[in-house]
């Protein structure tokens, strides 16, 4: 057993080989005619949390306040809750407390979407199409008017600034369908350990107990 390399070359497993993919995407990796079928569907069927938009930029600090705070998060209704669509804004201003994550003078900032942004309305685009870059566009308007609430001349300050979207998740992260990891709701079900069906593989990260997030996968990998 061991792992099959997309340029064709192998890397032999001496003791077990360990996925750190997602549920799906190691389903999609596994060879078919070794997976049990219970354990195919079970993974096929694992709800899966919507994606994010992000905004990177790089901006001109001069005359901003010495105290600008690093994290911000903007709610732009609380009536339509935290998981709706385009309402909640995440902000973090890292080279406020790290001046050498950006170049003197300046500030590098990210702000997300936190996993509520529907792949649905990405799905089939051509990252190169005019389609795609204005639905860039539509979408991230939310991201620069939630900075702007924290610094309101930020687009004459930006230098340069990047959007990222569920397809940017699902290309460069290898996600399945760009997506923050298993919808599993406490209380409700509960995360896989590490063990699996298939002889020699094993499983970590963000689909296995205890779930999404640093610390939580940090600590999965510990348990595998």
């Amino acid at each position: 057993s061991g792992v099959q390399l997309r340029g064709g070359g192998t890397i032999t497993a001496t003791k077990a080989v360990v996925s750190n993919a997602s549920v799906w995407d190691t389903l999609r990796l596994l060879p078919q005619d070794q997976v049990p079928e219970q354990y195919r569907r079970t993974s096929a069927a694992t709800p899966a949390c919507p994606s994010f938009m992000h905004l990177h930029i790089g901006f001109d600090k001069t005359g901003l306040p010495d105290d600008l705070e690093l994290h911000h998060i903007i709610v732009n209704s609380w009536d339509k809750g935290v998981d709706a669509p385009q309402n909640v804004v995440l902000v973090s201003i890292p080279s406020v407390k790290d001046p050498s994550m950006a170049p003197a003078g300046k500030h590098c900032l990210h702000a997300y979407l936190p996993a509520t942004e529907p792949y649905e309305l990405w799905k089939g685009l051509d990252r190169k199409s005019p389609e795609y870059k204005a639905l860039k566009e539509e979408r991230s308007a939310v991201l620069w008017a939630a900075v702007e609430k924290v610094i309101p001349d930020i687009r004459k300050r930006a230098e340069i600034s990047f959007v990222g979207t569920p397809l940017t998740h699902e290309r460069f992260l290898r996600r399945h369908r760009g997506s923050y990891g298993p919808a599993i709701k406490a209380g409700e079900a509960f995360f896989p350990g590490p063990t699996t069906p298939i002889k020699g593989l094993y499983c970590c990260g963000d689909s296995t107990f205890p779930g999404i997030g640093l610390p939580a996968v940090a600590a999965s990998g510990a348990i595998c």
